[in-house]
């Protein structure tokens, strides 16, 4: 089957008029991307391909809500974000709440990720559990706030802070690993 490839703003308004084959192409053309952005929110594949199907239908049943600030694409993945922290506080599950004090103790000096591989960074990433990764994605990748972050997840502003905390230390130790470097002579 051959796909055509259709310009984002066709496929918007072929949504907005509830074109069933250009929903399809939409889902065919970027499905791939905003599966990259629920990878990073997920534990697993199937967790993040469970997301975007919901993330799909909402965009589905609100893209007539899209009001054009700022590009369609942009606007799908606030989307897909806003969709896996739905479905995380729905299955809530126990955070791992550092106390505020340790999260200070913790090496927070800035690490270079940028010499690891995309693919190795996210399953590092998935390894969190499911509290720090949620604060690191919506912290260091989305841009949020610890306090928009508290109001969002139904944590403490502290706790933000310690989750990020802690989960910069897990990566960080985890990628020393990876990378076949003794830790405890690490400096950086």
């Amino acid at each position: 089957m051959i796909l055509t490839q259709y310009k984002i703003e066709e496929l918007m308004e072929g949504c907005k008029a509830g074109k069933r084959k250009m929903q399809e192409a939409l889902y065919q053309q970027t499905a791939s991307k905003m599966l990259a952005v629920c990878m990073r929110y997920a534990k697993d594949r199937m967790e993040a391909e469970d997301v975007l199907q919901l993330g799909y239908i909402k965009i589905f049943q609100k893209v007539a809500e899209y009001r054009g600030d700022g590009s369609f694409e942009g606007w799908m993945r606030r989307v897909m974000v806003n969709t896996a922290i739905e479905s995380y506080r729905k299955n809530l599950r126990t955070l791992n709440v550092v106390p505020i004090e340790d999260a200070y103790e913790q090496p927070s000096a800035g690490f270079d990720f940028s010499r690891l591989g995309m693919q190795d960074l996210l399953k590092v990433i998935q390894k969190l559990s499911d509290g720090y990764r949620m604060v690191f994605n919506m912290y260091a990748i989305e841009g949020y706030s610890h306090k928009e972050i508290a109001a969002t997840l139904g944590i403490s502003e502290g706790a933000s802070k310690s989750q990020l905390s802690r989960a910069r230390a897990i990566l960080k130790e985890e990628i020393i690993k990876m990378e076949g470097i003794d830790y405890a002579s690490y400096a950086g």
